[in-house]
């Protein structure tokens, strides 16, 4: 169930700030149908209503030198909150965890863990991973290549709304 209900303007400037969130005011308004003062109050309104959580730079992390990305399948000894938890907080110091999941099913967490290249994701399993407490087992697999990678999450507008806008009759 959603927190905020979206009309198909604010979807369209989503949708917008999703590809380039460095869109000037202007072309965003003309994205999404409005002018330029109605735009902006709507971007504000989703800003602090929190669908809007922030605005970041996506760097491509090859281009900086983290080639290996692997993904560890984590299984604590023990289930408790406090073990939860403290697996959690220690998880949150590590740079090198880029996303962590509680799962259902035979694994407890999964994380995703970008490193320079195999052997320093090594060290840092051998060195700093592997020493968190509570910890029973970790699976390590290794990313090859990306096939899909993004931080736009699927949107969609009312049946034909897209298609009026583009023709000018929104």
């Amino acid at each position: 169930m959603a927190d905020v209900t979206l009309d198909d303007a604010e979807r369209r400037i989503l949708i917008a700030l999703q590809r380039d969130s460095s869109l000037p005011l202007t072309e965003l308004a003309r994205e999404a149908g409005l002018s330029a003062t109605p735009c902006w109050r709507r971007v504000q309104r989703l800003r602090q209503a929190g669908v809007i959580k922030g605005e970041v730079a996506l760097v491509d992390r090859r281009k900086i030198g983290l080639n290996a990305q692997v993904f560890a399948q984590v299984r604590l000894n023990a289930h408790g909150r406090q073990n939860l938890e403290q697996f959690s907080d220690r998880i949150r110091e590590f740079p090198e965890v880029l996303d962590c999941y509680v799962m259902m099913g035979p694994i407890d967490f999964l994380l995703r863990v970008v490193t320079e290249d195999i052997d320093a994701y090594e060290r840092f399993f051998f060195e700093r991973l592997s020493r968190v407490p509570g910890i029973q087992e970790i699976n390590s697999m290794v990313a090859l290549s990306e096939i899909k990678a993004t931080t736009a999450l699927p949107m969609t507008l009312a049946a034909g709304a897209d298609s009026a806008r583009r023709s000018g009759a929104a």
